[in-house]
């Protein structure tokens, strides 16, 4: 056996020990049984999922499915439960559990004598103070709006599981439909409420932003999506916000670090199975998700030139349209040509290879649909909804329809949201935000209307920050058009807020080809386009990185490198990030960093000309010379 094979073992053989999932029980008694007989290929197969750990970032948890600590399912995701259980206890100076999962100092659940929030007219509130429910607007308390755990579930509890008291935090837990959400949500309400806390579990799958929008709702002190987006169909996650001073955001550093630590010390115990858990978790009522449809809609009720609009809608086998056809329907949109092979969720994607609305061939289904229906305008989602991608017809293009970029979306949602701002009088302290990959016309679009603008590290954890923030965007299809409602990117609230513009122009004769147009005339042509590289190896990303790094490039194609900023170094007051950010002779700007969810090197390219014929020839010369940069530096 090669050096290392016995501990990767054993390591094997302790995770068999506690994981609860019988199919990965089995999967993994096969491996061993294959590598112990010698067979060199389950051995390396072991090593991979037992030689390292799934980082916990600020992104959460996320990978592919199956056995192992470099692998999603019912262990690690029990480990990252406990762990995030701890540190929400710890923000909130409840005393820590001891070994056993037991805090000495709380009353036994099931005790005649524990007074529970099941047992109390007071509101329970989150670990910061705020009462539950109260997220900036006067709206019903959580107690209104879950459904309290049965009698019976309550009797269940033994004397190891701590009491939850009245004024135990919340945490809210949301699945969306891949494989095991479900199962790691539920998971996930057992351990919080077997720490002591106020667990509310999510009443179905539903898309990311009705999860986000509960933080806040409920006034929570975190809350958990368990879901891999866009990622391929053998992938799932989990993705942490945190209420009170983050105001229902993603984590960010140091939370991250720090919740990090807790799901080792979990592991470092070595047993799931001495966790405690506890049934007296609630389920939220439809009336959460009720208010989650009546805030989106109101924020494009439909305008008269609505009447009559052909849209084609794609839930790309994902969540978004059940919330998002109620919403059209109480914003009073016409109701879209659905895509009817997409529109159920289906975990595994059965008509695309990825589920990615950016990916070639996608929209495929979506845009034979289109051109079936003479529809004027294709909108779709990715599958848990938090992006949203649109199409429009073009006579120029493969089949007659274009898929807009996400940078494009991004301006034209921008240009809406100044206007309103600027309309009300409102423009003081209010501010448009990007990621720094994201186009720069979205500062051309703040300074034209006298707003703050700001670019931030990439991720919605950093542009939901922003100071003053009215809007944000980063071109991957992410668009919080409503940040007084939900601090994350929401797909589903950017398609309403697009059917309104569509719809406004629809009332003058102008289409959404023609809103380019016009955004061009009134901002400057901007043209944007991307290079990705996707490894098998991620330590190549790594090296590709370190050779710019030590070599900074002189040129771009034809154009001159003027300067190289080194995100690493600490620029423009933002946070250390991979990201080298290279500045053109000619005005352009490419911008290089590794991606944070998937196995792929990213360079954004951004141009602009003087008119959008120029913009265009400036991208695609600027295309040129990224596609030779890569190939020199090892991609």
């Amino acid at each position: 056996m090669p050096a290392g094979g016995g501990s990767i073992l054993e390591s094997a053989r302790a995770w068999l020990a506690q994981d609860p999932d019988g199919e990965t029980r089995t999967e993994l008694r096969e491996l061993l049984a294959a590598a112990e007989s010698g067979e060199a290929s389950a051995l390396a197969e072991l090593t991979d999922r037992f030689s390292t750990r799934l980082a916990f970032g600020t992104a959460g948890l996320r990978g592919a499915l199956g056995a192992g600590s470099n692998r999603m399912n019912r262990v690690l995701v029990g480990q990252a439960a406990a762990g995030l259980a701890a540190y929400v206890r710890e923000k909130a100076g409840m005393p820590a559990l001891d070994a056993g999962g037991t805090d000495a100092t709380a009353q036994p659940a099931g005790d005649a004598e524990t007074e529970t929030e099941h047992e109390t007219e007071e509101t329970p509130g989150s670990a910061q103070g705020e009462p539950a429910g109260d997220a900036g607007t006067d709206g019903p308390t959580a107690d209104a709006l879950v459904q309290p755990p049965t009698v019976d579930a309550l009797a269940a509890e033994g004397p190891e599981t701590p009491g939850i008291l009245d004024d135990a935090p919340v945490v809210v837990i949301g699945f969306d439909g891949r494989r095991n959400s479900d199962v790691f949500a539920r998971d996930s309400a057992e351990i919080f409420a077997g720490a002591g806390l106020r667990a509310i579990l999510m009443p179905r799958l539903l898309p990311t932003p009705v999860l986000a929008f509960a933080v806040r709702h409920f006034g929570a002190a975190a809350g958990v999506m368990v879901t891999a987006s866009h990622n391929p169909p053998d992938d799932n996650g989990y993705k942490v916000y945190l209420g009170g001073d983050d105001d229902g955001s993603q984590i960010v550093s140091p939370a991250d670090a720090e919740i990090a630590a807790h799901i080792q010390a979990v592991a470092d115990a070595g047993d799931i199975s001495t966790l405690p858990r506890s049934l007296a978790f609630e389920v939220a009522t439809e009336e959460v998700v009720d208010a989650y449809i009546t805030a989106t809609a109101a924020v494009a009720p439909a305008p008269a030139g609505a009447h009559g609009l052909r849209w084609v809608y794609t839930a790309m086998h994902g969540v978004g349209w059940e919330t998002l056809s109620r919403i059209v329907e109480v914003a009073g949109y016409p109701s879209p040509i659905p895509v009817t092979p997409q529109l159920e969720p289906d975990g595994t994607f059965p008509t695309v290879a990825f589920p990615n609305p950016e990916e070639p061939g996608a929209m495929d289904l979506a845009f034979a649909a289109a051109r079936e229906a003479g529809a004027d305008l294709v909108i779709a989602n990715d599958p848990d909804a938090d992006r949203l991608a649109v199409a429009i017809p073009d006579d120029t293009a493969d089949g007659g329809w274009r898929r807009l970029s996400g940078n494009e979306i991004g301006l034209l949602l921008g240009w809406r949201a100044a206007q309103r701002v600027a309309a009300e009088g409102a423009t003081e302290g209010a501010s448009l935000a990007c990621s720094l990959v994201s186009s720069p016309g979205l500062q051309a679009v703040a300074e034209h209307y006298g707003l703050a603008f700001h670019a931030t590290l990439t991720g919605f954890k950093w542009i939901s920050r922003a100071p003053g923030i009215v809007y944000g965007f980063e071109e991957a299809l992410g668009y919080l058009v409503n940040p007084e409602t939900v601090r994350d990117k929401d797909g589903i609230s950017a398609a309403v807020a697009m059917l309104g513009m569509v719809g406004e122009a629809r009332g003058r004769d102008a289409s959404l080809a023609d809103l380019l147009h016009e955004f061009d005339d009134t901002f400057g042509s901007f043209a944007s386009d991307q290079v990705s590289v996707r490894v098998d190896d991620v330590s190549q990303i790594a090296r590709i990185m370190q050779a710019l790094r030590s070599r900074h490039p002189e040129s771009v194609g034809d154009a001159a490198v003027e300067r190289v900023d080194d995100l690493l170094e600490g620029v423009d007051d933002l946070p250390p990030g991979d990201v080298l950010r290279l500045w053109l002779a000619d005005g352009a700007r490419l911008i290089v960093r590794p991606s944070g969810t998937e196995p792929k090197l990213k360079l954004y390219l951004d141009a602009r000309g003087d008119s959008r014929d120029d913009a265009a020839a400036r991208i695609a010369a600027l295309a040129a010379g990224a596609r030779a940069l890569l190939a020199e530096y090892g991609g």
